[in-house]
């Protein structure tokens, strides 16, 4: 089955999310924080987490994520700081495996793209058996 922003696998017992690609976009599909790197990723990091909630995950289920910078020289070390913040928050130990590419995006607007891959058991999965 998928959900609309990715896929959803389930495998005997575990899901497999994949999300797709996700940036600093609103409810209506138009680009936020133009211009604005730092709000930019926050923007893209709660749309991610919106995404998990409405799979019943969380950032503690993501296993890898794949990042896109439109600027990587120039946004790296803010994107770093601020995503180490991010997964300390969200308590994450160990952090998700990931990857930072350099990448013309979608929307020239847009600065930062990340996908996310999720695994968790997947619930009531073993009820009657």
């Amino acid at each position: 089955s998928s959900f609309s922003r990715g896929m959803r696998i389930d495998l005997n017992g575990v899901t497999l999310l994949i999300i797709s690609g996700t940036a600093s976009i609103d409810e209506n599909g138009v680009s936020v924080h133009i211009g604005d790197f730092p709000a930019q990723l926050k923007r893209t990091f709660e749309n991610i987490t919106g995404l998990l909630e409405s799979e019943g995950a969380t950032w503690k289920d993501v296993v890898k994520t794949c990042c896109y910078l439109r600027d990587i020289d120039r946004d790296y070390d803010v994107f770093n700081t601020l995503r180490t913040a991010f997964y300390k928050e969200q308590g994450l130990d160990p952090v998700p495996a990931s990857i930072g590419i350099q990448a013309h995006l979608c929307r020239p607007e847009l600065l930062i793209e990340i996908e996310a891959m999720a695994m968790f058991k997947t619930e009531k999965v073993a009820a009657g058996k």
